[in-house]
């Protein structure tokens, strides 16, 4: 067995192990934390085929893909993932092959905005390279804003996939490259997804990093076919007689409060912003520092076991 699958297995599997070897506070405390990650990650129910989100909602889930529901969503979301709590969120959908522990694959966090009827008729008039810029200004602001409640600045460098609206299935969806605060790790990627009901949407937000963007791409199209409004509750369903109008259109779903200037108004700016930077930090930072431990451990090993004329394979 190669050395790395050697470490990984030594990582997982011997904390106890290590732990008596070693008396330093830190080290025990970052075990511990890993160990209860990794034992939450074993507890999560995983659901698949027919899943109720609400009474308006419910997902489809082909072979693929699995559903976390919105209990442990919570913890990873507001405990792991350190994002401001709310109480709308329905759950996260991932891949199949999904692991917490693992920060290459990305997951979209669903929840329910029930803000009344989205009217689409700007739609086809939004320019899109104007409203990145007003985002863009209007940062210092909303950053201030952050940074009092205790969260780090978000900066946005650009739109990762430009905002496009199906008007056949009422389904918007665009992508944001994010930087939080100073940090020189990958950026983030914030992809929006937003299926149009009766009375409000079902808002989907992937987490992951930048690198993941032509992953989250490739599975658009099957992701947004899963999510349904009951009958009854379908954008087709809207009654102007007794159903309330949301106060944003298509363009203030993509842009936020920033609209409200020109008389619209929308409030997924204080949405959660889906921070994966901070777990993938510390995720890093443990595995350096016990892998590190572990080469060392290594290192004087070999020096004391291995010949000069034998072969060391890496």
């Amino acid at each position: 067995m190669k050395k790395h699958i050697l470490l990984y297995f030594l990582l997982f599997f011997c904390f106890p192990i290590y732990s008596q070897k070693d008396s330093s506070d830190a080290i025990a405390k970052e075990q511990a934390y890993l160990t209860e990650i990794i034992m939450f990650e074993k507890s999560i129910p995983y659901q698949k085929g027919n899943v109720k989100l609400s009474e308006k909602l419910e997902l489809n889930i082909p072979s693929g893909y699995k559903f976390i529901p919105k209990k442990e969503s919570g913890t990873i979301l507001f405990k792991y993932w350190n994002n401001p709590e709310r109480d709308n969120i329905l759950g996260m959908l991932v891949q199949e092959k999904f692991q917490f522990l693992n920060s290459d694959d990305w997951a979209f966090v669903l929840s329910e905005e029930a803000d009344g009827y989205v009217k689409d008729s700007d739609a086809d008039k939004i320019d899109y390279d104007d409203m990145l810029k007003e985002l863009q200004d209007s940062e210092k602001e909303e950053n201030e804003q952050r940074v009092k409640e205790g969260f780090g600045e978000i900066h946005t460098i650009g739109w990762a996939s430009k905002p496009f609206y199906d008007g056949k299935s009422k389904i918007l969806h665009w992508a944001k490259e994010l930087k939080f605060g100073n940090d020189s790790l990958e950026n983030t990627l914030n992809y929006d997804v937003r299926v149009l009901g009766r009375q409000g949407l079902l808002s989907m937000n992937a987490v992951a990093t930048i690198g993941a963007l032509d992953s989250v791409k490739k599975h658009i199209p099957a992701i947004i076919k899963m999510a349904n409004f009951t009958k009854g509750n379908t954008y087709a369903d809207f009654d102007s007689k007794t159903d309330n109008i949301a106060a944003y259109t298509i363009g203030g779903l993509v842009a936020g409060k920033l609209l409200a200037k020109a008389g619209l108004f929308a409030l997924l700016l204080k949405n959660i912003k889906l921070i994966i930077l901070g777990a993938l930090a510390l995720f890093s930072a443990f595995k350096n520092r016990i892998f590190g431990l572990f080469r060392k451990k290594e290192e004087v090993k070999t020096i004391e076991n291995v010949s000069p004329n034998d072969e060391v394979n890496e």
